[in-house]
Formats: C-alpha cells, sequence, structure tokens
C-alpha cells in the first residue's frame, strides 16, 4: 500500500472493530490527532510514538495493562501496528482526553475484544461516561463564567485607575505651569 492519508487508509474499518457501527465514526474520533499518514501496512512503535505524541514507554504499557491487544511482531520481534490498530489507540486517547480513568478504558477494552455480544454494556459505559462529561463541561463554563466577572471586575478597576492618573497627571502639570507663570 502506498502513502495515503489515515483517514483513507483506514475508512474501511470501525472505530472499536465492531461490525455494524456506522462508518462515518471512523474520522470523527480521528480528527485532532497529528496522526496524519499510514505508508506501510504497519507503523513500528518509534514511528506510533512520534506521530502520537506518546512514548514508547507508554505504548507498551498500554499493550501491557491490556489498553492495546498484544501487538502483532515481525520476524525480528518489532512491534508491528496495523490501521486498526491505531484507529483504537486513537479512540483510547479520546477517552484519557474526556477523563476516563485507565481502569475503565481497561474494562471497556477488555468488553470490546469479547466481540459484537458486549455491544450494550459498552454502550451504557460510554453513555454514563458522556454524562459525566457533559456535567464536568457545565461546571467548567460556570468556572468560566466566574473568571469572565473577575476578569471584568479588573477591567474596569484598571481603567477607573488610568483615568485616576490621568487626572491627578493633568492636574500636575497645570499646577507645575501655573507655579511657572510670572506673577
Amino acid at each position: 500500500m502506498g502513502a495515503q492519508t489515515l483517514s483513507s487508509t483506514l475508512s474501511n474499518n470501525h472505530v472499536d472493530g465492531d461490525v455494524g457501527i456506522p462508518k462515518t465514526l471512523d474520522l470523527e474520533f480521528t480528527q485532532s490527532i497529528s496522526i496524519r499518514t499510514v505508508t506501510d501496512q504497519f507503523i513500528s512503535i518509534g514511528k506510533l510514538a512520534r506521530l502520537s505524541g506518546l512514548s514508547t514507554y507508554t505504548l507498551r504499557f498500554y499493550e501491557a495493562a491490556g489498553v492495546l491487544k498484544p501487538i502483532g511482531r515481525a520476524a525480528n520481534g518489532h512491534r508491528r501496528y496495523q490501521p486498526n490498530d491505531v484507529l483504537w489507540l486513537k479512540f483510547v486517547l479520546k477517552l484519557k482526553i474526556t477523563g476516563m480513568p485507565l481502569a475503565e478504558i481497561k474494562q471497556y477494552a477488555q468488553l470490546r475484544e469479547q466481540g459484537e455480544k458486549t455491544v450494550a454494556p459498552r454502550m451504557a459505559m460510554l453513555a454514563l461516561h458522556r454524562q459525566h462529561l457533559v456535567a464536568k463541561m457545565t461546571e467548567l463554563a460556570e468556572c468560566a463564567s466566574a473568571l469572565d466577572d473577575k476578569i471584568g471586575i479588573y477591567r474596569k478597576m484598571i481603567a477607573k485607575s488610568k483615568v485616576k492618573n490621568e487626572r491627578k497627571s493633568h492636574e500636575s502639570h497645570t499646577t507645575a505651569v501655573r507655579r511657572k507663570r510670572p506673577l
């Protein structure tokens, strides 16, 4: 396979490897990660680390922890990440970014490995996580609003202080000019 964009290479795959989930979800979960090109049918751990921003240690840890399934190996023992592995990693990173604990991601990964019979519990996990995420977003929006209010107060204080300083400066200048005038 020649150089292709990641999305075109992986567009025939499902985000979490499921049959029956619309393929339009593939790109939905892959847009903000910096991995853009797959030049072969596999990616080495070093290349995936560079492209994803993760360390090779983190990738190995994810595999050892069961978040990533055991990765295929070349004859020399080097890991060979397939396009589906990359898509799954991207989804895992989305879960991490949204605050899902690693233990829950591992649980989700274990359910995923069991196949289609676990679609309902996986959907329930994601729905519950989404509820937590929405609540956190609401809380963060309230915090941002409080910050905006405080910033507004400080802007008014600074503007008021500038006016006061300008007035004082003008009065000082006027007084100095009056003193210099001959009587």
